[in-house]
C-alpha cells in the first residue's frame, strides 16, 4: 500500500483505537510501545474539544506554529509563511498551532476563521488543533475541514506568527512538524511518520481480536463465563484463563 492508501484506512478507526497500538497498554503485543503513556505528551487532554464530530476520524501529517501578540523586535513571519510550511509538506495536513497570549485575552482569540481556513485547505490542510478558539464555526462547516479547539469566540485583535514548523505544546500534546496527527471527536494522538504501516497493521488486527471477544461477550450466560473471556484484559481480570 501506498502512504495514502494507508492513511486513507486509518481513517476507518476511532483515535482512542490508535492510542491502544501506539501506546495506551504496554503490556498487550499489538501495543507498540511507542511513549511511556503517562509521562509523554502523545496526545490531548480534555480542553479541547472537536467542532465537527459529524466528520468522523481525519488523518494527516503535521505542520506547525506559534502564534502571539506582535512583537516590535520580530516581525519576520506572517500567514504566507505557514502556507508555504503546508505546501511543502506531505499531504493531507493537520495544522497544529499553538496559542502564546497573555491570560487575561487567551480566552478571547478568534484566531483562524473563514478566510485562514480556505487557504488552508486549498493547498491540501483538512483539520487543524489548537490550545486556543477560533471563529466563523458555520462558515467553515460547508468546507469539511475539522477543528479541535478550547472554544470560539467572534472576534480578535492583532496578532503574529512567532514560528513556523518548530515542536509545539497543544492541549497536552506535543508536536513535531511532520509527524502524523489522527483525530477525531474524542481528541487527537500522533505518531512517527516511520510507524505508519506498523499502526495500521496492529489497528486491524486489534480490531479483530475486540470484535471476535465482544461477540463472545454478548453470548456469555453467566458471570463465570463473562469472567473467562474478560481475564487477562487490562480493563479485567489479570489472572490468565
Amino acid at each position: 500500500m501506498t502512504e495514502q492508501e494507508m492513511l486513507e484506512e486509518l481513517k476507518q478507526f476511532d483515535t482512542p483505537s490508535i492510542t491502544n497500538v501506539v501506546a495506551t497498554y504496554p503490556g498487550n503485543p499489538l501495543c507498540l510501545g511507542l511513549y511511556n503513556p503517562w509521562t509523554e505528551n502523545w496526545y490531548t487532554d480534555q480542553t479541547i474539544r472537536c467542532m465537527y464530530p459529524e466528520l468522523g476520524p481525519v488523518v494527516g501529517y503535521a505542520v506547525t506554529a506559534v502564534y502571539g501578540l506582535p512583537d516590535p523586535n520580530f516581525s519576520r513571519l506572517s500567514f504566507m509563511d505557514v502556507l508555504a510550511a503546508i505546501d511543502a509538506s506531505k499531504k493531507p495536513v493537520i495544522f497544529v498551532f499553538q496559542q502564546k497570549f497573555p491570560p487575561e485575552i487567551a480566552g478571547k482569540v478568534g484566531l483562524s476563521g473563514g478566510n485562514m481556513t480556505t487557504a488552508m485547505k486549498a493547498l491540501g490542510c483538512v483539520g487543524a488543533i489548537s490550545n486556543g478558539p477560533s471563529r466563523d464555526i458555520d462558515e467553515i462547516r460547508p468546507m469539511k475541514f475539522q477543528y479541535l479547539l478550547s472554544g470560539i469566540t467572534p472576534g480578535h485583535g492583532n496578532m503574529a506568527v512567532h514560528a513556523v514548523n518548530v515542536p509545539v505544546h497543544v492541549a497536552g500534546m506535543d508536536v513535531a512538524p511532520g509527524e502524523i496527527i489522527h483525530m477525531d471527536e474524542n481528541g487527537a494522538v500522533k505518531f512517527p511518520a516511520d510507524k505508519l504501516e506498523a499502526v495500521l497493521t496492529n489497528v486491524r488486527k486489534l480490531r479483530d481480536v475486540e470484535a471476535e471477544r465482544m461477540a463472545r461477550v454478548q453470548k456469555a450466560k453467566s458471570f463465570a463465563e463473562l469472567r473467562a473471556i474478560m481475564s487477562g484484559q487490562p480493563y479485567g481480570d489479570q489472572e490468565k484463563k
